[in-house]
């Protein structure tokens, strides 16, 4: 998945920074039913990843049954949060 092009589709823009609060939720919204509905577990994964760092991915434990996927979701999200330490 192109995190650009899942920008434009959830948000209309891949400049998230521009959106309004009303955007962002409604998009939001929309990738959290996507998610449910998604059997793609590489899908699934991607979304996941794109709400946890918009801040609205929901918990591991309800996310993810494998404990797998609860693993490179855990991975992901130290990585993500090594990327945000400047030092």
């Amino acid at each position: 998945m192109d995190l650009d092009d899942q920008l434009r589709r959830y948000f209309g823009t891949s400049d998230i920074a521009s959106l309004p609060e009303a955007a962002l939720a409604a998009g939001t919204e929309h990738m959290l039913v996507d998610f449910g509905l998604a059997k793609d577990r590489n899908r699934r994964f991607a979304l996941w990843a794109l709400m946890h760092m918009l801040g609205a991915a929901p918990d591991l434990d309800i996310a993810f049954k494998d404990p797998q996927d609860r693993e490179a979701a855990r991975n992901f999200m130290d990585l993500a949060a090594d990327g945000d330490d400047p030092g």
